[in-house]
């Protein structure tokens, strides 16, 4: 099946290159310096045993014919470009899989195209440098994907043989909307303890009462995704827990890194979105109130 990845950024260059090495027909969707960048040096991934990885790149202008899978892993704020970009590239058996933070793009990609739209969530720990090249930080490779609720899971069969086999965990889901919950769960806590702690978790562990700030932190989390009617399953709520009061640990988030790189930041899709869920489903979140302004103004200090 080929397969367009949109993008080369930390979390599609990554598992895209992956996917390209293990002999998957793969094309990435860039920027023409991007293109440019790639067709000089290559899709350079640092981690053991990695070599530079040559793949096919197109750009948009060159985007005519379908594809059979779309491969969406982009920054949430860039989601309204990235859809104008590759809206040429899905046909009547297009499927897009999208592996984006948070919950609001399904919602937007649904509106567009139907139940062409699976759910989807990623595990890796990558950043990308000033100078393209993507590192790998550690921890899990895993994606799980499938089908939402109400649509036909005709063809899945097809996806999940063309998204597998590449040296990570690869899985469908049949619980994809609960699995999206606890990853955004997981990934809102860890920030708003990292952003109002100004401090990986083992810093802010480290100092009298930071294990019960980061407690109450997941601890608000949770409640807004049993509000909705996701409950974090027990294994997710423990590791969550775990994670966030883990002493000595250097886990940031991304929106932290991003934000003491002095890059914009995913504060609507991660945290904001989640408060004013929270809003509606009267659920107090102080904590993640706090933290959205904290961003807010972050952002505001970017121009943007």
């Amino acid at each position: 099946m080929r397969i367009l990845v949109i993008g080369a950024g930390a979390v599609g260059g990554y598992f895209g290159a992956r996917l390209a090495q293990a002999g998957k027909d793969v094309t990435f969707l860039v920027r023409p310096r991007r293109a440019a960048s790639l067709a000089a040096d290559g899709l350079r991934i640092r981690e053991p045993d990695s070599e530079p990885e040559r793949v096919d790149v197109t750009t948009i202008e060159r985007v005519a014919d379908p594809y059979d899978i779309v491969f969406l892993a982009v920054k949430a704020f860039t989601l309204d470009g990235a859809i104008r970009d590759f809206s040429p590239a899905v046909g009547p058996r297009t499927t897009i899989v999208p592996f984006l933070n948070g919950l609001a793009h399904i919602d937007r990609l649904v509106a567009d195209f139907g139940v062409k739209v699976y759910g989807g969530v990623c595990y890796v720990a990558t950043t990308l440098t000033d100078d393209g090249e993507i590192v790998r930080l550690g921890g899990p490779r895993q994606l799980r994907y499938g089908p939402l609720p109400g649509a036909p899971a005709q063809g899945v069969d097809d996806v999940h043989e063309a998204l597998s086999g590449a040296g990570f965990d690869s899985e469908v889901s049949d619980s994809i909307e609960t699995e999206m919950w606890e990853k955004w769960v997981f990934l809102a806590s860890v920030t708003a303890v990292n952003c109002l702690a100004g401090a990986t978790i083992g810093d802010a562990n480290a100092v009298p009462g930071g294990a019960d700030f980061a407690t109450a932190i997941a601890d608000e989390a949770g409640r807004v995704a049993t509000a909705a009617g996701f409950p974090p399953r027990p294994e997710a709520t423990r590791n969550l827990l775990g994670t966030v009061t883990a002493a000595g640990a250097t886990t940031t988030s991304s929106v932290y890194r991003d934000m003491r790189a002095g890059r914009r930041v995913e504060n609507d899709a991660i945290i904001g979105d989640l408060v004013a869920r929270a809003r509606d489903l009267a659920v107090p979140t102080p904590l993640f109130a706090a933290t959205a302004v904290n961003l807010a103004v972050y952002q505001r200090g970017l121009g943007g």
